[in-house]
């Protein structure tokens, strides 16, 4: 069931199978996308029938990697309106994570650092993502772990990190 804003008529809704509507936005806007084989999870913001946005997750054990939020701009929708419509997806995301046994969720920049930030995301090394992650274009990577900036390469609950497991 998806949940609707009054303010601005977005529609938020999870995405599942087919992935169409969403790889369509995603190749629209000129973002990367994984295969659809290789999607967890994702989520969509619709005005009416349109999906204006966009946010997919892959999933590896315990880890995620999120690719986007891509979001393509209705008429007269500001830019702010449009970060803000980026962070609702991420947080999505992130509540989807949390209860499905995810701990560690890793993110592309991608120019959007105040979205990652304001969601508890924090710039972390390369090697700390698993080898089934590993080989996504983009330069930089954020990391969550439950919305807190403590990271170790001792990773959470006792798990190792792929740097501390020698996946590097």
């Amino acid at each position: 069931m998806g949940r609707s804003s009054a303010a601005d008529g977005l529609a938020y809704q999870p995405i599942t199978e087919p992935w169409d509507a969403a790889l369509q936005l995603f190749r629209f806007a000129g973002a990367w996308a994984p295969a659809p084989p290789d999607l967890h999870a994702g989520w969509g913001a619709r005005l009416g029938d349109r999906l204006v946005g966009a946010v997919l997750m892959e999933r590896a054990g315990t880890t995620a990697m999120l690719h986007g939020p891509v979001v393509v701009a209705p008429p007269g929708m500001s830019a702010e309106e449009m970060l803000g419509v980026a962070g609702e997806l991420t947080a999505q995301a992130l509540g989807h994570a949390g209860s499905a046994g995810i701990e560690t969720v890793f993110a592309r920049p991608q120019g959007l650092d105040r979205v990652w930030i304001r969601a508890g995301f924090i710039p972390v090394p390369e090697a700390e993502l698993p080898r089934a992650l590993r080989g996504r274009p983009g330069l930089g990577l954020f990391g969550w772990r439950g919305g807190t900036a403590l990271w170790s390469t001792a990773g959470r609950s006792g798990s190792r990190s792929a740097l501390a497991r020698g996946e590097h």
